[in-house]
């Protein structure tokens, strides 16, 4: 499987002709997904509204773009300002079958990697579904005044008042193909539908030209920083990234993008091992047995699959959203004009 994303992800990020070949599939791919758009655009396939706001947060590609901690960052600047949030995910991964909260006693095996992630990081009702409308219902029994959706960008049957992307600045879309040929699960042209366009990082990929035009003053700029690395034994205080500098390290990853994490570390001036995994990967012991006793860091989201055989070697990094003080204020007045009721001013 490890094998299979790599020689994917190489071909829709890369510069080869091999996607030329499933271009057949991708063209079947387009042909559906728009009728099904269509489908929904004109009635005939009925957009579910819960009675509660509901923000989407997600992207138009596959893989990590960073939506997660813009969730979180979301969900944390709502609160500060009086407004009763709640998470939905669908939760990959999740052996539930219906709608579960996530709680002190959930397990990432049964809620998913990023839901437990949000939960433990912003404290707030979380909700895993495949149902995402049924999920909705619950988190409003939980009494939530808005809901943010952690991706379900394409999920339309759950009606949304506010609808975000989330782009990498340095992967951009990639060959600009759809599935499979390239990384796209919807045409680049719904960017011209979002209320918000958040670009991940300098929009440094050439593909990322057309993003002032198509998103029309509706476009911002995030960075991701790293954090203090936690010592996931819980037996020491956190340290620095600096502190690492001269010591060579093992960087494990199972995100849709590792070389994000492992280019963060390095630029903090730590000499990095790679080890990237699968995105959603199950690890186990064995995955981060390197023969050695040097330092292992990991990404927030991995640490809450690691959590039970956490040693003296593991440490995770947690990373905020940040965006300038202009930028701030604009994701704040166009997502909360989209909520119908008046937010308090603070935060």
């Amino acid at each position: 499987m490890a094998a299979v994303e790599r020689a994917l992800t190489g071909m829709w990020y890369g510069n080869g002709s091999a996607a030329l070949l499933l271009q057949p599939l991708a063209a079947l791919y387009a042909a559906v997904t728009s009728v099904r758009r269509t489908l929904y655009e004109v009635g005939t396939l009925p957009s579910i509204w819960v009675g509660r706001p509901v923000i989407v947060v997600g992207n138009v590609t596959v893989g990590g773009t960073g939506k997660t901690p813009l969730v979180a960052w979301l969900a944390e600047r709502l609160a500060q300002r009086g407004v009763a949030v709640g998470i939905l995910s669908r939760g990959y991964g999740s052996s539930a079958r219906a709608p579960r909260l996530v709680d002190s006693q959930a397990s990432w095996q049964e809620v998913g990697d990023e839901p437990l992630l949000l939960r433990n990081r912003t404290g707030r009702p979380t909700v895993v579904a495949a149902d995402r409308v049924a999920g909705a219902r619950q988190l409003i029994e939980q009494g939530v005044e808005v809901i943010l959706a952690d991706d379900g960008l394409q999920h339309l049957r759950l009606a949304r008042d506010c609808e975000i992307v989330v782009i990498d600045g340095a992967r951009g879309f990639g060959n600009g193909r759809l599935l499979p040929a390239g990384p796209l699960r919807e045409s680049v042209a719904h960017i011209a539908r979002a209320d918000l366009v958040v670009v991940n990082g300098t929009p440094s990929h050439p593909t990322l030209k057309q993003i002032a035009q198509l998103a029309d003053g509706r476009c911002v700029q995030m960075t991701l920083i790293p954090g203090n690395a936690i010592p996931m034994d819980g037996r020491r205080t956190a340290r620095t990234l600096e502190s690492f500098r001269g010591q060579r390290v093992h960087a494990v990853a199972g995100i849709g993008n590792p070389a994000r994490f492992f280019g963060d570390l390095r630029s903090r001036g730590l000499d990095v091992i790679e080890h990237p995994f699968p995105d959603h990967h199950p690890f186990t012991p064995g995955d981060l047995a390197f023969g050695d006793d040097a330092p292992v860091l990991m990404t927030e989201k991995d640490a809450v699959k690691c959590s039970a055989f956490a040693d003296a070697r593991l440490w995770y990094v947690p990373v905020t959203a940040r965006f300038s003080e202009a930028h701030t204020s604009v994701v704040l007045e166009r997502v909360i004009a989209k909520l119908g009721f008046a937010v308090d001013a603070r935060g």
